[in-house]
């Protein structure tokens, strides 16, 4: 099993597919690493031998991935709360952020809220 930026990496599933469960690459970067470090997309995992991995691992290190990545993530949100722009007020609030609507949707965000009817009064 490949350990690459503290991820275990899959061992069966290909290469491309192995890199994207490293947070901040996706399927487009995982390809231009894996060029980059000149190693076949197809290669599953299990398959890569101690050169490549290395190769793999010093291609990776150029880009900000895994918690530098989400800890700069959440400055970002913290700056906007902190200057109280419309996108900071809508993240404090728990509100969706890009203009979207919600009078009916938005249940991520908002979560699930139980709705309380009124009782029907006893009668006598």
């Amino acid at each position: 099993m490949a350990r690459i930026a503290g991820v275990d990496l899959p061992k069966y599933k290909r290469g491309v597919i192995g890199l994207t469960y490293i947070f901040g690459i996706g399927k487009s970067r995982a390809k231009e690493i894996l060029e980059t470090a000149q190693v076949s997309e197809d290669t599953k995992v299990s398959d890569w031998n101690d050169d490549e991995i290395a190769r793999i691992r010093e291609a990776v290190s150029q880009f900000t991935i895994e918690g530098e990545l989400r800890s700069e993530t959440q400055l970002n949100i913290k700056r906007l709360m902190d200057i109280g722009c419309q996108r900071g007020i809508r993240h404090r609030a728990g509100l969706p952020l890009r203009g979207q609507r919600t009078k009916n949707n938005s249940r991520t965000r908002k979560g699930k809220r139980k709705t309380v009817a009124n009782k029907k009064k006893a009668t006598k």
